[in-house]
C-alpha cells in the first residue's frame, strides 16, 4: 500500500483508494468443452487468453485481473471478450482514461494480496484498500502516451535479446553437430594424422580391455570364497559342493560370479547405411560395444529394502551435463550393493523415463558416496571413451530427434536397456575425443558468458519497465499542466455518481447499463 502525504502529492492530483474509483466484477463460467474454438471472441483466464467463442460475455474495452490461480495478474482486452468465472473484469466508464487503470494495476502488483490457500486467490475487498495517486484525466492520456512510448522501445530490446538468446542455442547444436561430424577437428585431425589411432585398433583395445576387466572380475569372485576355506578343512561347516553354487548366486554375503563377456554384433550393412558417414578413423559403433557395463539402478522399495540408509539419485537430479543434488531423498541399500549400484568418477547416468537420456557425467569432486534409482542408466566406459563425449552426443540426439526414435512407449517415454544398448555412437581416437571435448566447452563458455550478459539484460530490462512505471504513478513521468481540472474534481463526479447508481433498485439491472447476462454472471462466485 502506498503511503502519500497530501503535500507530497503532484499537482492536480489526488490520493484515494482503489475502491473509491473502481468496481471488480466477477467473470462467468465457460468450461472449456462448452467453447467454440472457431469463434471470434477471446475466453480470458487469470494468466491471459485461454480460448476463444462464438459469443461475449462483455464489450471491450475491458481490463481482466486475476482472481484465481494466477492471482492479481492482469490483462487488457480492446475486444469483445469473455472473461471466465477465475478472473474480475473493469470495463470502460469513460470517467476514466481505462488504459491508465490498466497500467495502474500492473504497477500496484495486486498478487502480492494473493490468500495464502490451496489455490491462490485475490480477495477484491483487499485490492479496494490499496491507496492510490489519481492525476487529472488528460494528464491521464499524457502519462499513458508515454508510457506506451518508452515501453516500446524497450520491447524492441528484448525482442532482440530473445532473438540473440535462440540464436545461441542455434549456434550450440551447429557446434554439436559439427563436432560428430569431424568438421570441428577436421584442421587437428591432418596436423595428426600419424598419431591416430584407426577405429579398428580402438576396437581392439576396447576389447581387450573387457576382457581385463573380466579377468579382474574373476580374481575377485575368488577371493571372496578364502575365508571358508578354513572351515571346509576344518570340517566347521558343509562341503564346498553345496557351498560354491551359493557364491556364484551372490549368496554367503559374496558377490555374483561374473560372467564372460559375449561376442558383440556389430552393425550390419544396412544399419550402417542409414547412418551419417564419419570422417576417416572414426567408427559407428553400439553402446553395448563401446562400454563395460549398463545397468539399471535400484528399485525403491520401503517394505524389501534392507541395510544402511544411503543417498541416491533420482531422474529429477539429473540435467543436461549436470546434477542437481539439493534434494536428494534416501533409501536402504545393503553393502553388497554399494558397487552394484554405486556411482565412480566418469560414469555417465541417463535417465530412463521422464526426459530418456538427458545425462550428466558423475565426477568425485563432487564429493558424495552416491548410488542411483531404477529410473536410471549406469554406464561405466573403457579408458579409451571419454564419457563426457559420448554425453555431448547426447545432447546432440536430443536436439535433432534422433535421441527420440529410441524410445518406447505412447504417453510416458522410456529408453529401456536394449535401446540403449543398440545406440549407435560414432566414436574417434581418444586424442581426437579430447580435443573435439577442447573445442566445444571452449566455444560454450563463450556463449554461455554472452548468454548470462543477455540474461542480466532481460532483468535489468524488466526493472526499467517498474521503473517506468513507479515514475508514471508518482507523477514524476510527465510534466503537470495547471490548466488542467484537478484530479479531485474528478474523483467527486465519480463518487457521486457511484452514489447514485448503488441507490437504484436493481429491477433487471445492477446499474452502468448491465445486461441480463452480466447480472447473473455478478452473483456465480463468491470471494476467495
Amino acid at each position: 500500500m502506498m503511503s502519500n502525504s497530501t503535500s507530497e502529492l503532484p499537482t492536480g492530483w489526488v490520493s484515494t483508494r482503489l475502491g473509491e474509483l473502481y468496481s471488480f466484477e466477477y467473470g462467468k463460467s465457460l468450461t472449456k468443452g462448452s467453447r467454440a474454438s472457431a469463434g471470434n471472441y477471446p475466453v480470458y483466464g487469470s494468466s491471459g487468453i485461454v480460448g476463444m467463442h462464438d459469443q461475449f460475455l462483455i464489450e471491450g474495452p475491458a481490463i481482466i485481473v486475476g482472481r484465481k490461480g494466477a492471482a492479481g495478474s492482469v490483462s487488457y482486452s480492446t475486444d469483445n471478450l469473455w472473461p471466465i468465472d477465475t478472473t474480475y473484469y473493469v470495463r470502460d466508464d469513460k470517467k476514466l482514461c481505462l488504459k491508465f487503470s490498466y497500467y495502474l494495476f500492473r504497477s500496484l502488483n495486486l498478487a502480492k494480496l494473493e490468500a495464502s490457500t490451496a489455490i491462490p486467490g485475490l480477495n477484491r475487498n483487499h485490492a479496494y484498500d490499496e491507496t492510490v495517486l489519481l492525476p487529472p484525466l488528460p494528464e491521464q492520456h499524457r502519462i499513458v502516451a508515454k508510457i506506451e512510448e518508452l515501453f516500446s522501445e524497450l520491447d524492441k530490446g528484448i525482442e532482440n535479446l530473445k532473438t540473440a538468446q535462440a540464436q545461441l542455442k542455434v549456434y550450440r547444436q551447429a557446434l554439436l553437430k559439427h563436432a560428430f561430424e569431424g568438421k570441428l577437428t577436421a584442421q587437428w585431425r591432418a596436423e595428426n594424422r600419424d598419431k591416430l589411432e584407426s577405429a579398428d585398433a580402438l576396437l581392439k583395445r576396447i576389447q581387450a580391455e573387457r576382457a581385463q576387466r573380466f579377468q579382474q572380475q574373476l580374481a575377485d569372485w575368488e577371493k571372496s570364497k578364502s575365508p571358508l576355506v578354513p572351515l571346509l578343512q576344518r570340517g566347521k561347516t558343509t562341503s564346498a559342493a553345496s557351498i560354491i553354487p551359493h557364491f556364484e548366486k551372490g549368496g554367503l554375503g559374496g558377490i555374483s560370479k561374473p560372467k564372460a563377456p559375449k561376442p558383440l554384433e556389430p552393425f550390419t550393412a544396412e544399419e550402417l547405411a542409414e547412418l551419417p558417414e564419419l570422417p576417416e578413423g572414426w567408427g559407428w559403433f553400439s553402446m553395448e560395444v563401446v562400454c563395460l557395463e549398463s545397468i539399471l539402478g535400484k528399485m525403491l522399495d520401503k517394505e524389501k529394502n534392507k541395510g544402511e540408509l544411503k543417498p541416491y539419485i533420482r531422474n529429477i537430479n539429473v540435467r543436461w551435463g549436470k546434477f542437481a543434488l539439493d534434494n536428494l531423498l534416501k533409501m536402504r541399500f545393503e553393502e553388497s550393493e554399494y558397487v552394484r549400484f554405486g556411482l565412480k568418477d566418469g560414469d555417465l547416468v541417463i535417465c530412463e523415463g521422464g526426459e530418456p537420456g538427458r545425462c550428466a557425467v558423475w565426477r568425485n569432486e563432487l564429493g558424495q558416496d552416491m548410488q542411483i534409482q531404477k529410473a536410471l542408466h549406469r554406464v561405466r566406459f573403457p579408458k579409451s571413451i571419454n564419457s563426457s563425449f559420448v554425453q555431448m552426443y547426447f545432447e546432440l540426439c536430443a536436439s535433432n530427434l534422433r535421441l527420440e526414435k529410441m524410445f518406447t512407449g505412447t504417453t510416458i517415454k522410456h529408453l529401456t536397456g536394449e535401446k540403449l544398448a543398440r545406440m549407435a555412437v560414432p566414436i574417434c581416437s581418444i586424442d581426437e575425443q579430447a580435443q573435439i571435448l577442447f573445442e566445444l566447452e571452449s566455444k560454450f563458455s563463450e556463449a554461455d558468458q554472452l548468454d548470462q550478459t543477455i540474461t542480466t539484460s532481460l532483468q535489468q530490462a524488466e526493472a526499467l519497465r517498474q521503473s517506468i512505471l513507479k515514475k508514471a504513478f508518482s507523477g514524476q513521468l510527465v510534466p503537470q499542466d495547471p490548466h488542467d481540472e484537478p484530479a479531485s474534481a474528478l474523483l467527486a463526479r465519480i463518487k457521486a455518481e457511484r452514489a447514485t447508481v448503488a441507490a437504484k433498485p436493481r429491477k433487471g439491472s445492477i446499474g452502468n447499463n448491465f445486461s441480463p447476462i452480466e447480472i447473473a454472471s455478478s452473483s456465480v462466485s463468491k470471494e476467495p
